[in-house]
């Protein structure tokens, strides 16, 4: 074995830049993210050479001459100044590393001025050689980095084309975009302008800015605060029938962080449980804003990674509220000073004439509906709450006016077409009437089922029989049981009342189907498939002629469910088709 001796400084950066600098786009986040701590509002990136040039220009803070060596070196760096600053990381960067990797595998050129100078730095490293120079130049950063991994051609042969690298450049910048609206990126590519955003957008505008504008139509918004905890979530998701192919349109930031986090993931991936294709996945942005001390970002040196003190508090707050903004009836509070009911406005002035003044630290005064008193005789709301600890009561109309369902027809004896306002509306018969009593029995404590007196002897495998005998308690729980005759043999002796025209042999096929990819021990998933099966063989089925009253009586029980998008098995329910482009393809003006 050989002596043991010291690295040198320039390989020793360059083991680090092996954690730090995997490709061009790691390259880009640590320049970008340095620019945004350093409270720049423009920033523009330019990439040429395969990706082995790039360019970040911000007109931030820049770095203090005295200081601007001391950048390169490693472990160097102005967001930490102890060790419990370490557990309350306020900024992007924290490690001192990039910039000492960068110089160990590229040739870096930084040009620098603070307000505080006439003039500005000038930085050439090359090999971890530094050298410096004054120069005339605005306020701000200007990172140059040239022939990424010239002296490591090794590392070269691993980086994709040139294309796909960029590609990881571009998807990075639009995710930095998406959680800094109020920052103008600009992002090009061989000098030909790919992203271009304005500054203090909203987060809607920025989407538009970056995505196809009618995705705006799309999304929900996603909006929730723990007030005892601190925890904030902001951002938007989209509804069921709007999806993506890859889960690359998933957003997750916390505390305007990049992050690539489990429990984010599994909680967004719940709250659309049922409700997506095989395959298919939501566009979702949002951020978790968090205190500091209650997370880890320190795990990993590319800072994509996290722990939380509480991660269950976050898995169920986040999946609550991605749950909330889906639910089409989540309509759980009246903002008494704002919200409109019925086209009547009361205002928190009105309501407390004579009783003196709310409490000045509430802006608005909520109120939730499960503590509102609906009374059937006068149709009317009665609000109860204490102002200053006076009981008032407020009246008003509030009987809900039912929209006209306006069926005009049946296709192919599959789809129903409804007119609304301003579009025309396909419904897939089936699908929305399985959406709806999925949701029924869902909701039910127990459901009816029927005795089956003579029953069909049916044939299965050992195997089926395993997978029956394993669901034999969930099977019971809603509505059904089924004897085994043999090892290859079962019949039915109770089927859900729903099923009682559906023969015994359907109904085994589409429970084996779907009761076959359950986990055994997965007893949720084993219930939820069952309530597919039973939904499923009890809806309308396509092809079947429906009168205009049952068509009518479909659509409105479908209004009536919290997911009017897709069916338990993921599939879309209904399309729209506007006015505007019906008239558009015939050449109307409207």
């Amino acid at each position: 074995m050989n002596r043991i001796k010291q690295l040198s400084v320039n390989l020793i950066n360059q083991i680090a830049a092996g954690e730090v600098i995997e490709r061009p786009a790691s390259v880009v986040k640590e320049l970008v993210e340095n620019s945004i701590d350093a409270l720049a509002s423009k920033i523009e990136i330019s990439v040429s050479n395969d990706c082995r040039n790039i360019r970040v220009a911000d007109n931030g803070s820049g770095i203090h001459p005295d200081d601007i060596l001391l950048a390169f070196s490693k472990h160097a760096t102005s967001k930490l100044t102890d060790e419990e600053s370490l557990f309350n990381i306020q900024t992007l960067g924290f490690r001192g590393e990039a910039l000492a990797s960068m110089i160990s595998v590229a040739k870096v050129i930084c040009t620098t001025r603070t307000k505080d100078f006439d003039f500005g730095t000038r930085v050439e490293s090359q090999n971890s050689i530094v050298n410096s120079s004054k120069i005339g130049c605005a306020q701000g950063t200007i990172m140059e980095v040239n022939d990424l991994f010239f002296n490591q051609p090794a590392r070269l042969k691993f980086l994709k084309s040139s294309k796909t690298e960029f590609a990881y450049i571009q998807e990075l910048v639009q995710s930095l975009a998406i959680s800094h609206p109020h920052i103008a990126f600009i992002l090009k590519n061989n000098n030909s302008t790919v992203i271009t955003t304005t500054p203090n957008a909203d987060l809607l505008t920025r989407i538009s800015q970056i995505y196809p504008s009618d995705i705006i139509n799309e999304l929900k918004k996603v909006e929730k605060t723990d007030v005892l905890s601190g925890i904030k979530i902001q951002g938007y998701t989209s509804v069921p029938s709007y999806t993506r192919s890859s889960k690359k349109s998933v957003y997750t930031f916390v505390n305007s962080r990049m992050v690539k986090c489990p429990i984010l993931l599994k909680a967004i991936d719940v709250a659309y449980k049922n409700m997506l294709p095989q395959g298919r996945y939501p566009f979702v942005i949002i951020n978790l804003d968090i205190n500091p001390e209650e997370i880890d970002v320190n795990v990993h040196p590319s800072k994509r990674e996290l722990r939380y003190k509480n991660p269950n508090q976050i898995f169920n707050f986040v999946q609550s509220a991605i749950s909330y903004a889906l639910d089409a009836c989540s309509d759980n509070y009246i903002n008494i000073e704002h919200k409109e009911i019925n086209d009547n406005i009361v205002s928190i002035d009105s309501a407390i004439k004579n009783f003196g003044k709310p409490n000045e630290d509430d802006d608005d005064l909520f109120i939730p509906l499960d503590k509102i008193e609906k009374k059937q005789e006068s149709k009317s709301v009665e609000v109860n709450f204490d102002v200053n600890q006076t009981k008032m009561d407020i009246n008003f109309d509030s009987t809900p006016k039912e929209k006209e369902i306006n069926v005009i027809g049946q296709f192919k004896n599959t789809y129903i077409l409804v007119e609304n306002d301003d579009n025309l509306e396909i419904i897939d018969q089936h699908i929305a009437e399985e959406r709806y009593i999925y949701e029924k029995l869902k909701s039910q404590k127990e459901i009816a089922s029927q005795l089956l007196i003579i029953s069909d002897v049916l044939d299965v495998t050992p195997e089926e029989v395993q997978i029956l005998e394993n669901a034999k308690e969930q099977l019971n729980k809603f509505g059904y049981k089924i004897e085994k005759i043999s090892d290859t043999q079962i019949i039915f002796k109770k089927i859900p009342q729903l099923l009682s025209k559906v023969k015994p042999k359907d109904i085994l096929s589409e429970l084996l189907l779907n009761l076959s990819h359950s986990p055994e021990n997965d007893l949720d998933t084993i219930e939820e498939r069952i309530l597919i099966t039973t939904s499923c063989k009890a809806s309308v089925k396509a092809g079947e002629k429906l009168t205009l009253w049952q068509m009518e009586e479909i659509v409105k029980k479908l209004r009536t469910t919290k997911n009017p998008y897709t069916c338990p098995h993921g599939r879309p329910i209904s399309h729209f088709i506007s006015h505007k482009e019906i008239a558009s393809f015939f050449a109307r003006n409207i």
